[in-house]
């Protein structure tokens, strides 16, 4: 996370893996590729926060939703510790709304056959899956695509500039997510064989 001063302002730069949340008029920024971003406010209380997920599997549960796959634990880690966030600084989970960014496919890893389509795809699935579930309305979005984003969430009246990426800040930021990626993959294999093994032994 990064901190700058912006005009009158802040504008904070937040990276693959983190949130931010603000009862200010600030500014947050990111870079999105695959990963997906959800910029959650209450207009009422003003209040903003924005995440920055990548979520890490390497196979699909075809059977059930991506939310109740065990992909889906890290999306939910990310979102419920955004809202809670919020709720901390004032916000009031009834008034939250949402705009949703990214999932653009830049790793262009794909899924097992007859599944989802990329990496980026599966972060899309699980932020429509997770709003409706939540009841937050989804008031706009950028998804999809091949493509990166540059997105600034303003937090004075909620608006959210994008801008597409050139090619030379995409290779930069293909290389930057996979290594996310397979740290998340690692990171995610790790937590279910420390489960399995903890199972086994109660």
């Amino acid at each position: 996370m990064n901190i700058q001063p912006f005009k009158h302002t802040n504008r904070i730069i937040i990276d693959p893996g983190e949130f931010y949340v603000s009862n200010k008029q600030e500014v947050i920024s990111t870079l999105l590729g695959s990963c997906v971003a959800a910029c959650l406010y209450d207009p009422v209380n003003k209040v903003i926060g924005m995440n920055h997920f990548l979520l890490a599997y390497k196979h699909h549960s075809f059977d059930k939703p991506v939310i109740e796959s065990e992909e889906g634990r890290y999306g939910l880690q990310s979102m419920e510790l955004l809202i809670n966030g919020m709720m901390a600084k004032g916000a009031s989970r009834l008034n939250l709304k949402a705009k949703c960014f990214g999932g653009g496919d830049v790793l262009h890893i794909r899924g097992e056959p007859g599944g989802r389509k990329s990496v980026g795809g599966v972060n899309i699935d699980f932020i429509r899956e997770f709003l409706k579930n939540e009841n937050i309305p989804m008031v706009s979005s950028a998804l999809g695509g091949d493509f990166g984003r540059n997105i600034h969430f303003v937090g004075s009246d909620f608006s959210v500039f994008v801008k597409m990426i050139g090619v030379n800040q995409e290779s930069k930021l293909e290389q930057e997510e996979r290594k996310f990626w397979k740290k998340s993959i690692d990171e995610h294999e790790k937590q279910i064989t420390t489960v399995g093994s903890q199972n086994e032994f109660w």
